[in-house]
């Protein structure tokens, strides 16, 4: 997840206001943009996991300062710990799969 933007910067990057933006997005998604960036950063997670790396390592490139709120967020996602998911998706070739994101 190479650049990291704020929601005030997308917004004015689309030319609207804050609040425009999160409905219009919203609307356009079914998510605000704060819970798509999360899901987003935790599919990545979930690619990174099945390709081998360890919770921590995955946590941390995807901007979690914390390995356990990433653990924590995952579950919420996934219904799994990270540790399940690398399990569940590494023998079944899905390394390269990530769930779809919710809502979309």
């Amino acid at each position: 997840m190479a650049e990291s933007l704020s929601i005030d910067e997308l917004a004015r990057r689309a030319a609207m206001s804050k609040a425009v933006f999160h409905r219009r997005f919203k609307a356009a998604t079914s998510l605000s943009p704060l819970q798509f960036v999360k899901a987003l950063r935790l599919n990545e997670g979930a690619r990174l996991i099945a390709q081998g790396a360890n919770v921590s390592t995955a946590a941390f490139r995807v901007g979690y300062s914390s390995p356990s709120q990433f653990s924590r967020e995952f579950r919420r996602q996934f219904r799994q710990t990270p540790r399940e998911w690398r399990r569940t998706a590494a023998p079944l070739g899905l390394a390269g799969m990530t769930a779809s994101l919710p809502g979309i």
